[in-house]
């Protein structure tokens, strides 16, 4: 297979459908496409495929390393490796290829080619007062394709405007390319530039940047430095995989042991600024809508950081009370995107964080516009009750 050949296999793909975020191509389906959150199969006109054989994802993985001595070495040793493929100047990918049940399988999510801005992607426009931040540490979290990387780009776009910095991003593999407008930015890729995000965060320190981009907290030591980093006067972004902000906090200081639990804690309570947790839901009538949670530090935070949760003082409840400061919980955002008829009941209760506040909340927005909130009707006193009590006596 030569590369006009994986270039046509992508390029149909990437017409095939509209909103298409990603390609999936493992053994025994066809070449699929996910759009709109969907996994779909792509007919092609000059080639059919069925199904794909373990030989042909791993002539396609082959051309995707195209001869690079360590991604054929993760490959072998780790049973993954992660790379980047451009298709020309129509669009670039993050690759991942990895073994299973003896064969190989790739996923390849498309990068925009546009650093978007926070009204582009429709979030609470409180995350940009990110970029306003001199130092510390944000966490932006999620599941694997909920946005984490576009709002982190969002916020990049802002400093670029409007502060002449030096931003410094590590990143697996460089996903936006940030033109210089105001700040000056230098994009090292993992494998390329640099080996482990820990050592490249350790190089970035000498490098003198006032923002650091770390593509992802993956061990304790990253997370160790990064505490360093923002501890020593830089602003430190960051992505973890986690859910919500009160399992970021716990999934950091689990990374650690027992014994440095507290200095750990003291030190997250004076370098986290913000934690952002993003999640997509469908929308009525086709694509996603992103739904976000807003954490943003103040006394009760670091109180709560310090000492632990405790009855009425979680996360969950300090984001709750914390209107004042643009906090929000999953469950408000999602209450008012059902309020404005994006999304479905179903969908509102399945991406809730606390189900029984959602269902409230849907049942109240029910009753304003009229709608029945319960299924059950027809009830009514049976008068007849005591009378046949007491004939039975």
């Amino acid at each position: 297979m030569k590369k006009p050949e994986v270039d046509y296999i992508l390029t149909t793909m990437l017409d095939s459908f509209n909103n298409v975020s990603d390609f999936n191509f493992t053994v025994l389906k066809p070449p699929q496409v996910e759009s709109s959150g969907h996994l779909t199969p792509v007919n092609f006109d000059k080639l059919q495929v069925p199904a794909l054989t373990p030989f042909q994802t791993e002539i396609f993985a082959l051309n995707l390393i195209n001869n690079d001595r360590r991604l054929s070495e993760n490959l072998v040793h780790d049973g993954s490796c992660d790379s980047s493929y451009s298709l020309g100047d129509k669009a670039r990918f993050r690759v991942n290829i990895f073994s299973q049940r003896g064969a190989y399988s790739i996923v390849m999510r498309k990068l925009s080619t546009v650093i978007p801005t926070i009204d582009d992607l429709k979030v609470p426009k409180v995350l940009e007062q990110i970029a306003e931040e001199k130092n510390g540490l944000v966490l932006v979290t999620g599941a694997t394709g909920s946005g984490k990387s576009s709002t982190l780009a969002a916020i990049l776009r802002i400093i670029n405007e409007n502060k002449s910095v030096h931003v410094l991003t590590l990143e697996d593999p460089v996903e936006f390319n940030h033109p210089h407008i105001k700040a000056t930015f230098n994009q090292r890729e993992m494998g390329i530039d640099f080996d482990a995000f820990a050592s490249g965060l350790r190089a970035a320190l000498r490098q003198a940047p006032k923002v650091i981009l770390v593509g992802e907290m993956r061990d304790r030591e990253t997370v160790e430095i990064g505490l360093s980093a923002a501890e020593t006067g830089h602003l430190v972004l960051s992505t973890l995989h986690t859910i919500d902000a009160g399992q970021t906090i716990n999934r950091i200081l689990g990374m650690f042991e027992l014994e440095e639990e507290k200095q750990i804690r003291i030190r997250l309570a004076d370098t986290i600024r913000w934690i952002v947790s993003q999640r997509l839901l469908p929308k009525i009538g086709g694509g996603r809508v992103a739904v976000v949670e807003i954490l943003k530090t103040n006394i009760r935070v670091k109180d709560a950081i310090l000492n632990g949760e405790s009855e009425g003082k979680t996360v969950y409840d300090i984001i709750e009370q914390g209107d004042a400061y643009g906090m929000q919980t999953f469950d408000k955002a999602i209450l008012e995107l059902y309020k404005e008829g994006a999304i479905t009941e179903e969908t509102a209760l399945a991406y809730a964080s606390k189900k029984p506040i959602v269902g409230r909340g849907i049942d109240m927005i029910k009753s304003q516009k009229g709608e029945k909130t319960t299924d059950i009707e027809g009830l009514k006193l049976d008068r007849g009750y005591d009378l046949k009590l007491k004939m039975k006596k």
